[in-house]
């Protein structure tokens, strides 16, 4: 892998996560304590953060660092079944606490779409 995929993946990858919380940027950036343009600079891959970041990214996430380095597609192909089904309802929860903010159809579309990357 080169290092843009790299940036790439670890972009991507925060951006799924932060999502998967109903977080925008501006959110995220406070809970790291970096500015919103940093964080916007680190999800187009053109900034980098410092390990003491990374740490702190991984545990506000509440994944682990590694996670964030693992290509999307090949994501729940290197979890076991026990993993799976953590991730799965650690993910299902995420989507009703932020659908339960959103409108009905949106949270259907949520709940499909946590089920979808899981039972597929």
């Amino acid at each position: 892998m080169e290092e843009k995929e790299l940036r790439a993946v670890f972009a991507e990858n925060i951006k799924k996560f932060r999502s998967k919380r109903g977080w925008n940027q501006l959110l995220l950036a406070e809970k790291l304590e970096i500015s919103s343009n940093f964080l916007s600079e680190i999800e187009t891959g053109k900034g980098w953060v410092s390990p003491l970041t990374l740490v702190k990214l991984a545990n506000i996430l509440e994944i682990n660092v590694f996670e964030l380095f693992i290509p999307i597609n090949a994501q729940n192909a290197t979890l076991n079944e026990d993993e799976k089904m953590k991730r799965f309802v650690k993910d299902l929860t995420l989507a009703l606490e932020v659908s339960t903010i959103e409108v009905n159809g949106v949270f259907k579309d949520t709940i499909t779409k946590v089920c979808k990357e899981y039972l597929s």
